[in-house]
């Protein structure tokens, strides 16, 4: 890699840890909206560095223009002033929580610590709309059937509740 490519690396990877704090510790919903905007968006400056283009594009239309907008519809509906008070519980849950979060970040890290993949074999096609292509619909099919499959299952179920609602 490059050195304008590593500093352009360096500096989105800190963006994104910035907009990753701000959305988690903001107490206002539309400072959260605007932090994982920062971090949206950094997440596609690192896609590019790394020349997946398309998933750079991807991810810009579909989680910045979409998914954010939609966050910021529903701020604004609820009102952008809303604050979030500090969470009342018990201890046991609160220690619950931290425990299964620690068991999962561990299982993830060793996981990836001890995952080997042919790199070399996918870095020409990596990102592009053809490697896409290649790993959705050669190698894993079945998957992206069963995905779509359930998707329409839940499309029909929240037409039927829909309905069911408004009769």
């Amino acid at each position: 890699m490059s050195l304008p490519a590593a500093t352009l690396f360096v500096v989105t990877a800190i963006f994104a840890i910035a907009g990753a704090l701000v959305t988690i510790s903001a107490r206002r919903p539309l400072r959260a909206a605007i932090g994982l905007l920062i971090h949206i968006i950094s997440l596609a400056g690192m896609f590019l560095t790394l020349d997946a283009q398309l998933l750079a594009v991807l991810q810009l239309l579909v989680y910045a223009g979409a998914v954010v907008v939609l966050f910021v519809f529903v701020i604004m509906l609820i009102g952008p002033a809303a604050e979030v008070g500090p969470i009342q519980g018990r201890v046991a849950s609160r220690t619950l929580s931290i425990a299964m979060t620690v068991a999962v970040a561990l299982a993830v890290s060793t996981t990836v610590a001890y995952f080997e993949a042919p790199w070399g074999a996918v870095s020409d096609e990596f990102g592009t709309v053809e490697g896409l292509g290649m790993a959705i619909y050669k190698q894993a099919l079945v998957p992206f059937e069963v995905i779509s499959i359930t998707l329409l299952v839940a499309i029909i179920g929240a037409i039927a509740i829909a309905r069911s609602r408004t009769e």
